[in-house]
C-alpha cells in the first residue's frame, strides 16, 4: 500500500469516526486532518514535479525526422539575418527556403518575417475593449422585460389639517432582452507549414477574443438592434433635447462645447460620465484648446501619472478606433463624433459564457475553430446620454 493509499484509508476512519456517537478527542482529530492533507499535497507536489523532468530517453537525437518540426524561422540565427536583410539587404542565407508543396510559400517575398516579429505584429494591429470594459454585465433568462422606474416621489409642506398626496412606486417603462449570437470562425489548412501552424495556434484564442471584443464595442455605440444589441447612439428612448450639432469652428472652442453640451448634462449625471471620441478628435480639436485665459482645456500634459490622462473639463475621456467612432475631419455630415454617458448604465445580458468548438472539415481540409457568445445590450437609462454629431458647415 502506498503512502497516498494509507493517507486516505485513516481519512476515512477518521471520517467514520466523526459520524459515530462515541466520544473523540475533537482537537486531535483536527490536528491529525490537516497534517495528512499536508503530507497528502507534498506527495502530490513532488510527483507532478517529477513527471514534468525528462528522463533523457525522450530526447530526440537530432539526426531523426524530428529535427524537421523545429520552427527554423523562430532561431536566432534566423533573426539576425532577418535584420541583417532588413538593415541592408542582404540576402538570407541558403538552407532557411520554404517548401515548394506548402500552402504558404515565399517564392514571391524576399524573406519570411521570423516567428517571434509575426505574434508581436498580431498583437499590436488594434486597441479594443476600453467600451466593455466599463458597462454593466447581467445574466438574466431572455424575453424577459426589466423595469425601469420612472416615477420619483415630491416632497410637499404640510400644515395640520392638509396631508401630503401618497405616491405609488410604479413602472411604465422596462427594457427587454433577447437572444443574439455572436460567432467568430477561423480555419487554417492542414497543408499550411509548420511554422505557420504553430504561430497561428499560439496565438488562436486571443484573436477571437479580439474579434469579439471588437464587435461587442461597435455593437455598444451603433449596434442597429435587430440581431445584434442596440447602440446607444442609435436608440430612440434618447431624448432629442440631448442630440446636439457642432459645425468644425464650434469643435475647437470651449464656449460651443460648454454651451452645447456640458450645459445639457442634467446634474444627476455628471457624476461618473464620460466622453467616447475618436483619438483623431480629441487630438486635433480638444487638445491644445485653450479658455479665454490661454490655459489648456484638455490638460493632457498636467497630472500625468502613468501617461496622458485624456479628460475634458473634469471628465474622463475614452478614446476608441475610428470604426467605432469616426473622426471628425473623416466623418460626414450627421454623423455621431462624440458620446457622454454613464456607460455603467449600458447592460449587455448574456446567458452563457464563451464557448469554443474545433472541428475538422474533411472537404477542404481545414481545422475550424469557433467561438459563439450568445448575448444582447440595451442602454438602461438613456436620459444621461449627450450625443453630439456633425453639423453641416455654414
Amino acid at each position: 500500500m502506498t503512502r497516498l493509499q494509507q493517507i486516505a484509508a485513516r481519512l476515512t476512519e477518521i471520517r467514520s469516526l466523526l459520524d459515530g456517537d462515541g466520544q473523540v478527542d475533537i482537537a486531535a482529530l483536527q490536528t491529525e486532518v490537516d497534517q495528512l492533507k499536508a503530507e497528502k499535497t507534498s506527495i502530490e507536489a513532488r510527483a507532478a514535479l517529477l513527471a514534468g523532468i525528462p528522463d533523457g530517453s525522450s530526447v530526440p537525437n537530432p539526426e531523426t525526422p524530428a529535427a524537421a518540426e523545429v520552427d527554423k524561422y523562430a532561431t536566432i540565427e534566423y533573426r539576425k539575418a532577418f535584420m541583417e536583410f532588413a538593415k541592408t539587404g542582404k540576402a538570407i542565407p541558403a538552407g532557411f527556403e520554404a517548401r515548394a508543396d506548402a500552402f504558404t510559400v515565399v517564392t514571391d517575398a524576399a524573406a519570411v518575417v521570423p516567428t517571434t516579429i509575426l505574434d508581436e505584429m498580431i498583437r499590436k494591429l488594434s486597441v479594443y475593449g476600453q467600451i466593455f470594459s466599463r458597462i454593466r454585465t447581467l445574466n438574466i433568462e431572455g424575453g424577459v422585460s426589466v423595469p425601469i422606474l420612472s416615477l420619483k416621489p415630491v416632497a410637499t409642506w404640510i400644515n395640520e389639517t392638509t396631508p401630503s398626496d401618497r405616491q405609488k412606486v410604479q413602472s411604465n417603462t422596462s427594457v427587454q432582452f433577447s437572444y443574439y449570437g455572436l460567432e467568430c470562425k477561423v480555419a487554417i489548412s492542414l497543408l499550411a507549414k509548420t511554422v505557420t501552424l504553430a504561430s497561428f495556434e499560439s496565438t488562436i484564442v486571443q484573436l477571437i477574443v479580439e474579434a469579439m471584443t471588437k464587435a461587442i464595442d461597435i455593437a455598444i455605440i451603433k449596434g442597429a438592434g435587430t440581431a445584434s444589441p442596440l447602440g446607444i447612439t442609435v436608440d430612440t428612448r434618447i431624448p432629442a433635447a440631448n442630440i446636439v450639432d457642432l459645425t468644425a469652428a464650434e469643435a475647437g472652442t470651449w464656449a460651443a462645447w460648454k454651451k452645447e453640451v456640458f450645459a445639457k448634462i442634467p446634474l444627476a449625471y455628471r457624476a461618473g460620465g464620460s466622453f467616447i471620441m475618436a483619438a483623431g478628435t480629441f487630438e486635433t480639436y480638444i487638445d491644445g484648446m485653450v479658455d479665454a485665459n490661454g490655459q489648456p482645456i484638455g490638460r493632457v500634459n498636467y497630472g500625468i501619472t502613468d501617461g496622458p490622462q485624456e479628460r475634458f473639463s473634469g471628465k474622463e475621456v475614452i478614446l476608441v478606433e475610428d470604426d467605432v467612432i469616426a473622426p471628425f475631419d473623416t466623418a460626414a455630415t450627421g454623423d455621431v463624433i462624440a458620446v457622454f454617458c454613464k456607460l455603467s448604465d449600458y447592460a449587455i445580458n448574456s446567458n452563457m459564457q464563451l464557448a469554443m468548438y474545433r472541428w475538422l472539415d474533411h472537404d477542404t481540409n481545414q481545422w475550424v475553430d469557433k467561438a459563439i457568445l450568445i448575448a444582447d445590450g440595451k442602454i438602461l437609462d438613456p436620459n444621461g446620454v449627450i450625443i453630439v454629431k456633425k453639423a453641416a458647415t455654414v
